[in-house]
């Protein structure tokens, strides 16, 4: 018996002269009907290889430095190659996360994009970040496991949070308010990696998270600037490959790597309140002009 729910539109169910015998005019005639909000767009597919990214990411940081870690390997804390292998797979969700937005202004962009980048986000630059925090509070000799959880939170909530005021609030063209959850997620990881004092370590982290949700404004990758971002994740890229084959001065090139990560993630947020005051500053003094006689 077929049950028909009177609430289901129309286009969800297909009519064909074979009455669907064949099963081939049917499926035909299905994709014709599916609704828009059901269909990929070439830019949907890059931001599922964005998700996709992330949850290799947290698979490599379980497999190859937590659980060597709890069974007693003899390679104790953050295993180079995994480590390596978690940021770089990040790094492959930044690309996505670039190039699904340039895709889907050039071409198209299905109902599900906003949707799906969100959830894509949130699984590469929340979750694996977030959790690539707690490992490292359970793996190195100086850190605190617990105090650790509390800045892996943080940061989760963080991207949580700029992620979901990311879809209310709508701003000027061009610009991102607080730093965005990729840019965020890679000074993370790099302040991880830098291998500081554990406290350094963890002020720094919840630093970031606070400039994840910050009012600070954010220019968009477009144009040379996404061309830019591009050519940075390539050479960190090569820089974790340099330093998980311990190349000669490997270990020194990604430390140079992550601190130069670190000064943008601090001196972009600088840079743009200081041009804020000073449109401030302008606009009073035009504000005053036009009141003169």
């Amino acid at each position: 018996m077929t049950v028909t729910d009177p609430e289901t539109p129309a286009g969800w169910v297909p009519e064909s002269p074979d009455n669907g015998v064949n099963g081939v005019t049917g499926v035909d005639d299905a994709e014709e009907d599916m609704p828009l909000s059901l269909r990929l767009s070439i830019a949907d597919t890059l931001t599922l290889g964005n998700a996709t990214c992330g949850f290799m990411a947290v698979y490599f940081t379980t497999t190859g430095i937590l659980i060597p870690h709890l069974t007693g390997s003899d390679e104790s804390g953050m295993a180079r190659h995994s480590a390596a292998t978690a940021v770089i797979l990040m790094l492959c969700a930044a690309v996505f996360d670039l190039f699904d937005g340039l895709v889907a202004r050039k071409l198209r962009s299905s109902p599900m994009g906003a949707e799906l980048d969100n959830l894509s986000d949130l699984i590469s630059f929340g979750l694996a970040p977030a959790y690539f925090v707690l490992v490292y509070g359970m793996v190195a000799d100086d850190a605190h496991q617990r105090v650790a959880a509390v800045g892996a939170i943080v940061v989760l909530l963080a991207v949580v949070l700029r992620l979901a005021r990311f879809s209310c609030v709508t701003l000027r063209d061009g610009v991102f308010q607080g730093m965005p959850s990729p840019f965020g997620a890679l000074t993370v990881v790099s302040i991880v990696l830098l291998e500081l004092p554990f406290v350094a370590t963890l002020l720094a982290i919840i630093g970031t998270a606070w400039l994840m949700v910050s009012r600070v404004e954010y220019p968009k990758p477009r144009g040379p600037l996404a061309v830019a971002m591009l050519a940075w994740i390539v050479a960190a890229m090569g820089l974790l490959a340099a330093w998980a084959f311990d190349a000669p001065g490997g270990q020194l090139l990604l430390q140079t790597g992550c601190a130069l990560q670190l000064v943008l993630g601090a001196v972009i947020p600088l840079f743009a309140t200081a041009r804020r005051v000073n449109n401030f500053r302008d606009n009073r003094r035009e504000a005053r002009a036009a009141q003169l006689p």
